[in-house]
């Protein structure tokens, strides 16, 4: 019941692509994926959405980074 209360996050893949640069671990590809967050009070009601873009290796699955969007 405390976890209806205080908001629920959830997350979304809205697409995948290919980006510049290596693995600094392994040296695979690097590819960026979009997700939209969403927080939702009472798990119906919208309270907060964001999008991101993840930074991970192909190769390895490492995440590299995440940049945090404005939308």
């Amino acid at each position: 019941m405390a976890a209806a209360c205080c908001g629920l996050e959830e997350e979304t893949m809205m697409g995948e692509q290919k980006a510049p640069g290596a693995c600094p671990r392994c040296g695979g590809a690097v590819v960026a994926t979009d997700v939209e967050s969403v927080r939702r009070v009472l798990c119906c009601l919208p309270l907060c959405v964001k999008n991101k873009r993840k930074f991970s290796c192909a190769r390895c699955r490492r995440s590299l980074a995440a940049l945090f969007t404005h939308a």
